[in-house]
């Protein structure tokens, strides 16, 4: 619910600001046991991003708290009931619109786009071409940049970097010092955390985490309940799932499957058309040896 300002010093305006004013209504939030009063915006020129008029003269923006959060003096955007405020800054060809929240020490820039009911906060950035959207958040020191997508309820915070055409979406979740990049997709209610890499066309989803300093890539397929950690590797096109545990220096590649309540540990390789199920293997086996070998439904 937004109110009329009564008795209320408004924000200050640059005199060089010939982008937006501010209007007499305002908006008060509450981050953290602070206050934040907000004031919606008014574009005092058209503002064209990319040969795309984004609002006209005398159209209303979104809300932010001051000058600082929305940059004059580029082509960036805050439209609908977004909220812009604390040291965040959104500047470059940015757009921040819908119902989508962006505060703290976070930066919007470049071509990015946060919309819908999506957040942005902490010192995290979203940068490039990426979009955050749904109910995703982004926080803590997370970048999200190139073309780049996190949307659906999916969080990414940490350290952690979601970049080039990857997505992370549903209830996924990506921290600590994880990396998800190339075309890699992470979702449902996966979990890619500590070190952890997944790229290229890479996908870890379901119930799975990969974890420590394990890497996911080529058109790996990680799921179910699995888990992938240590130094492990999958790649190839290499499926791991059901309850199936990959830890230690292990690798499984190729067409390899580990399923079922597998545990493959140790140095072990698993690779070519290898089918591996409730074998506990911690030695340096291959495909054949202590290896089930079975035709895949």
């Amino acid at each position: 619910m937004t109110e009329k300002v009564m008795n209320k010093e408004m924000p200050k305006i640059s005199e060089d600001n010939d982008k937006y004013e501010f209007t007499d209504e305002y908006i008060t939030v509450e981050i953290d046991g602070k206050k934040h009063t907000l004031y919606r915006i008014r574009a005092k020129k058209d503002i064209i991003v990319n040969g795309i008029l984004v609002a006209k003269k005398g159209e209303l923006g979104g809300f932010i708290e001051n000058e600082k959060n929305l940059d004059y003096r580029s082509n960036a955007w805050v439209s609908g009931d977004a909220k812009v405020f604390g040291d965040a800054q959104v500047y470059g060809n940015a757009k921040v619109y819908d119902d989508a929240w962006v505060f703290g020490n976070a930066r919007v820039y470049d071509n990015s786009k946060v919309y819908e009911n999506a957040a942005v906060h902490g010192n995290a950035q979203v940068s490039g071409n990426a979009r955050v959207l749904g109910n995703a958040r982004v926080s803590g020191n997370a970048t999200v940049y190139s073309n780049a997508t996190v949307y659906g309820n999916a969080q990414v915070f940490g350290d952690a970097r979601v970049f080039d055409d990857a997505q992370v979406f549903g209830d996924a979740r990506v921290f600590d010092d994880a990396q998800v990049s190339g075309d890699a997709k992470v979702y449902d209610d996966a979990w890619v955390f500590g070190n952890a890499k997944v790229y290229d066309d890479a996908r870890v989803f379901g119930n799975a985490w990969v974890y420590g300093n394990a890497q996911v890539f080529g058109n790996a397929w990680v799921y179910g309940n699995a888990w992938v950690h240590g130094n492990a590797g999958v790649f190839g096109n290499a499926r791991v799932f059901g309850n199936a545990r990959v830890y230690d220096n292990a690798w499984v590649s190729g067409d390899a499957r580990v399923h079922v309540n597998a545990r493959v540990s140790g140095n072990t390789r698993v690779s070519g058309d290898a089918d591996v199920t409730d074998i506990r293997s911690s030695g340096d086996i291959t495909e054949g040896n202590y290896v089930k070998k079975a035709k895949r439904p």
